[in-house]
């Protein structure tokens, strides 16, 4: 069948192109009458606009880009979910794009999205990221730049993030109240205002229950899967900790390997509590004890933030904090 286009629909009723334009997209400038007549020829011949030249007409790649670290964490799969959800309400593609943890690729992969492949960014950074000028580049061009979770917050955007300073303090806490004396924190990397926040609530459980600090119990974890599991192996055999709080939930499996390769049972001889969006953790033997991030939501309000901006000709994207609860789900691994 011939593919009709909007100049086929406009010869057929013998009107102009940009009325036949106008009719389709509602516009109050047209009568109801042209409208209906323009509506039912469209459905009758199965008009299918073009969203592509659309896009050409209003200078718009009708696509935004999405930055991750990583894609085998439960919280970004889920984070892209949302992510997704407001994209096709408004007829958006994104484009997903991995750092690998990595500056340098986070950097190369920026430049890409300088040609206008992209109307938008949204991101969450790279535990390695320590300068942030190939981001100023990209936001100095007129892309609208909106993070999530590993957020800059020295930048002049927005950022969606969950309560971590609260929920670390939290996690710690219920290590705590389980009869843990001597709590070690597995940190995700300082450069990350995420990892910073972790540690900070750890600390402050510690001093408000009058339990001593002991900086050879805080481990600076890696992106190097058999590292980790060497520096929580020496963790456990050198010092013995009562409880573990992971900042994130690799850390908290990386440990489930190292106890049983060390024949160290859980939760009798060490409870673990970790920051997890897992599906399967309840399933675990024994079952973990999660802080559980809202991630669809905030990957949800994140794309929302950056549609306004998007949309809206006068909306201007401001410097400020949206942050989401998170909450502690009790399972098996803290068990008393």
């Amino acid at each position: 069948m011939e593919s009709v286009n909007i100049k086929k629909l406009a010869q057929i009723l013998n009107i102009s192109i940009s009325t036949v334009s106008k009719a389709l997209r509602d516009s109050h400038d047209i009568s109801k009458e042209t409208k209906e007549r323009v509506i039912a020829l469209a459905n009758e011949l199965n008009y299918q606009p073009n969203p592509y030249a659309s896009s050409l007409r209003k200078n718009k790649s009708k696509t935004i880009a999405v930055i991750i670290p990583e894609i085998d964490n439960n919280y970004f799969s889920l984070a892209i979910n949302g992510i997704e959800s407001i994209a096709q309400e408004k007829g958006y593609h994104v484009l997903i794009y991995l750092t690998h943890e990595s500056y340098l690729k986070e950097v190369a992969l920026t430049k890409l999205l300088h040609n206008g492949r992209v109307d938008g960014v949204l991101i969450s950074l790279s535990t390695t990221t320590t300068d942030y000028s190939h981001l100023l580049e990209l936001q100095a061009k007129g892309l609208p730049i909106v993070f999530f979770d590993r957020v800059c917050e020295n930048f002049d955007t927005a950022c969606i993030t969950t309560d971590d300073y609260d929920s670390a303090f939290n996690a710690t806490k219920h290590l705590i109240d389980q009869g843990c004396k001597k709590i070690a924190h597995l940190m995700i990397s300082k450069n990350l205002s995420i990892g910073n926040k972790r540690l900070a609530g750890y600390q402050k459980a510690l001093l408000d229950y009058q339990l001593p600090e002991d900086e050879t119990l805080i481990i600076n974890c890696t992106n190097d899967e058999k590292t980790d599991l060497a520096l929580i192996k020496n963790l456990l055999q050198e010092k013995k900790p009562h409880g573990i709080f992971a900042a994130v939930e690799r850390y908290a499996i990386g440990t489930y390997q190292a106890c049983k390769e060390l024949n160290i049972i859980i939760p009798e001889e060490l409870k673990i509590i970790s920051f997890s969006n897992l599906q399967t953790a309840s399933l675990l033997n024994p079952s973990l004890t999660t802080i559980t991030q809202p991630a669809f939501q905030i990957g949800k309000e994140a794309a929302t933030i950056l549609f306004k901006a998007l949309d809206e000709k006068r909306f201007q994207l401001k410097n400020e904090n949206i942050v989401f609860k998170s909450t502690l789900l009790q399972r098996e691994s803290t068990s008393k």
